[in-house]
């Protein structure tokens, strides 16, 4: 098949579960022209550069994730969105290749719209009274579900302060290494300038004192 990519290859082989319906998710991406990469430690599927869709395993099932599934049209309610605060990533669960061969005819026809919406330009428009989940959050998100959970617990003001923080970089490399940096705080329900090392006499905001220790 063309357009394989090597690294797929190795994480779908390395991968403990749902290989068979990730084998079967690729078929139907690659053989629509796009282009396989390995991201975020996911395959992740391109059109001239632009992600479009993602494979993912987890433990309860595979995931389909449409980058802006928010845009296409879908009668049979077969889209889902990942959290609460998602506003244009949505994803198909697959428990077995049987379920993927059975909406296989519908699950063309939305990797058909999403790559043409990519195309022609359309993107999510995102709400304006809050900062936008950047691409590479909504990612780590979608494949980590206690990240998930760990972020949508945090106060807005927390929130916020990361989705600042994150979008403040120009580069996706730089915000993929700003948000991996910050993982174990948003675990542990700190903000980005949340004390973490219980010496600070401004708690619960960081005051420096860890330099001293």
């Amino acid at each position: 098949m063309k357009n394989m990519h090597p690294a797929v290859d190795a994480h779908i082989a390395s991968a403990p579960k749902w290989q068979a319906e990730m084998k079967a998710l690729r078929r139907i991406i690659l053989a629509a022209g796009l282009t396989e990469e390995l991201k975020w430690g996911q395959p992740c599927y391109t059109h001239e550069g632009a992600n479009v869709i993602l494979i993912g395993g987890f433990k309860a099932h595979c995931r389909l994730m449409f980058v802006n599934g928010s845009l296409l049209k879908d009668p049979r309610s077969l889209l889902q969105k990942p959290g609460e605060h998602t506003q244009a990533g949505r994803y198909i669960p697959f428990t077995s290749v049987a379920e993927i061969k059975t909406l296989e005819p519908e699950l063309k026809r939305l990797l058909q719209d999403a790559i043409e919406n990519e195309k022609a330009g359309i993107k999510a428009v995102f709400k304006t009274t809050s900062e936008p989940y950047p691409e590479e959050l909504e990612a780590n998100l979608n494949k980590d579900p206690a990240l998930e959970e760990a972020f949508a617990a945090l106060t807005p003001g927390r929130r916020r302060a990361y989705l600042l923080h994150f979008n403040g970089a120009k580069q996706s490399a730089t915000r993929c290494s700003r948000i991996e940096a910050c993982r174990s705080r948003i675990l542990a329900g700190k903000g980005p300038h949340d004390c973490i090392c219980g010496h600070s006499q401004r708690m619960p905001n960081c005051d420096g004192s860890h330099k001293r220790f």
